[in-house]
């Protein structure tokens, strides 16, 4: 007789694709991770490190291990440790691959330079400290396609853009109304979308900051967002009304209702979503469970395709992801996570890997991908410019060296003059005591007078960004 049912979906290439963990002796381990409670991941990967928040007592550090030094990690390791509030995220500069942006509780936003091969002592001085923001900042991310722009939201609800050649904010983008949970761009980095803890998914021109969509999510609770790549899509995880892990696909042109909204299960934590452009591949792994599920997404309905599910009993804090140019193409992984494992310090590297039985390049999984060479300066990409990404090909276990190099611009060290204190109306100290009395108190009064020095710099800076956006406002409003 004839079929009754059609299968509603091609078959895919990918639909065998499983999860290897690396060997014990390729994993890292006894790492201090972080036990802070944020909804990071509080790992960034490269080609050359694998960088890591600790848990560290009075400021915040991180470890920065070249890959190939895998297996346990010495405790006197050194770190990176300038800041005086605990990291809450750290992201690798997409182009030059021993730079790396960190930013923290203390407020700061830096920008560190690896030496070749990795640290030999503590590294405490960063090549720029950067000060915009108010409170904490929460997230950083790089621009993927113009040299040296960076994004930072902070708790003061705004996302600052950082020109990195002139080591300055060049822009303020000022349209939420509570923190900024999650920040992801779309191929050519010309449009930002955020979710935010005031439950609207938006839609930003980042260099206006013009909102040019925003959702109301009523019944789905936003919690994370990821651009897929240059098809016009978005997709959130969050969860629903009754409380149960859900995703939703949307049209970045029409937020008004979602395309699809799938339930997931009825586990509580955050689901971090991450997406492949190349193979279409969407992943999504549980904060606190072991589980990463994966699904193919086309542009026709039904949309979303379940593939399958890697699954292991240690929960992860969070996930690195290597960049396409560090995979192992001769064994036909098309993604990788690092997975931190906190009760045991340890950090698995997880293979996600096509099942091919021939030995050659498997042209089909991976077409061209984009490089660690930018497409546009910064000066170009404020001024307007549009470019998508500078692509390669990963024939060969491509590894072309990145050869930019980072040039920090000259600051002067801001000194702090005081004239507050005028030694001559007070009588000189007879005693010892008396000495060391007054020179407490001076020393107090300068401290109150930096941090005070401090703070304006912040709500200068501010205004002078909010007089920006004021003044590139439309003439009619």
């Amino acid at each position: 007789g004839t079929m009754s049912w059609r299968p509603q979906y091609r078959c895919s290439k990918f639909r065998n694709v499983y999860g290897k963990v690396a060997n014990r002796e390729h994993c890292f381990d006894g790492i201090p991770i972080t036990r802070n409670v944020h909804d990071n991941h509080f790992c960034a990967v490269n080609g050359k490190y694998l960088a890591i928040v600790t848990e560290s007592s009075g400021g915040g550090s991180f470890l920065v291990i070249p890959l190939e030094q895998t297996g346990r990690v010495d405790p006197h390791f050194p770190k990176v440790c300038g800041h005086q509030g605990n990291v809450l995220d750290i992201k690798w500069n997409p182009f030059i691959d021993n730079i790396i942006a960190s930013c923290s509780e203390d407020t700061s936003v830096r920008i560190w330079e690896i030496p070749e091969g990795g640290l030999k002592r503590n590294m405490t001085e960063a090549v720029l400290e950067l000060y915009a923001h108010s409170r904490r900042v929460g997230i950083i991310e790089w621009h993927p396609t113009s040299n040296n722009i960076l994004f930072s939201a902070g708790y003061d609800y705004k996302i600052i853009i950082w020109n990195l050649d002139i080591g300055e904010p060049v822009k303020m983008i000022d349209c939420h109304s509570d923190v900024i949970l999650c920040m992801s761009f779309n191929t050519d980095g010309s449009l930002l979308t955020t979710t935010c803890k005031d439950r609207k998914l938006r839609v930003i021109e980042p260099r206006s900051g013009q909102v040019l969509q925003e959702a109301n999510c009523k019944n789905h609770k936003v919690n994370r967002v990821v651009f897929l790549g240059n098809v016009k899509r978005l997709l959130t995880t969050g969860v629903s009304r009754w409380n149960t892990r859900q995703i939703a696909l949307w049209d970045q042109e029409d937020l008004s209702m979602p395309l699809i909204e799938e339930e997931i299960d009825g586990l509580s934590g955050l689901l971090f979503p991450f997406y492949d452009p190349d193979t279409h591949m969407l992943y999504l792994a549980g904060k606190g469970d072991g589980n990463i599920r994966y699904y193919e997404i086309s542009n026709e309905k039904p949309y979303l395709q379940y593939l399958m599910e890697f699954r292991s009993p240690a929960p992860q804090k969070g996930l690195g992801v290597m960049p396409k140019h560090g995979l192992d193409v001769s064994a036909c992984e098309v993604f990788r996570f690092y997975k931190l494992v906190t009760l045991k310090g340890v950090i698995e590297p997880i293979s996600m890997i096509v099942p091919r039985r021939s030995e050659t390049y498997q042209e089909d999984i991976y077409p061209m991908t984009a490089g660690n060479e930018p497409a546009l300066t910064a000066t170009e990409w404020l001024s307007g410019t549009n470019r998508d990404p500078i692509l390669i090909s990963l024939k060969e276990g491509y590894k072309a060296p990145s050869t930019l190099v980072f040039k920090a611009p000259v600051k002067e060290k801001k000194g702090v003059v005081v004239n507050g204190i005028d030694l001559l109306e007070n009588v000189p100290p007879r005693t010892e005591n008396e000495l060391l009395r007054m020179f407490f108190r001076q020393q107090d009064e300068l401290r109150r007078l930096k941090d005070e020095l401090a703070q304006k710099d912040i709500k200068i800076r501010q205004l002078e960004l909010e007089l920006r956006n004021l003044r590139n406002l439309p003439k009619n409003v």
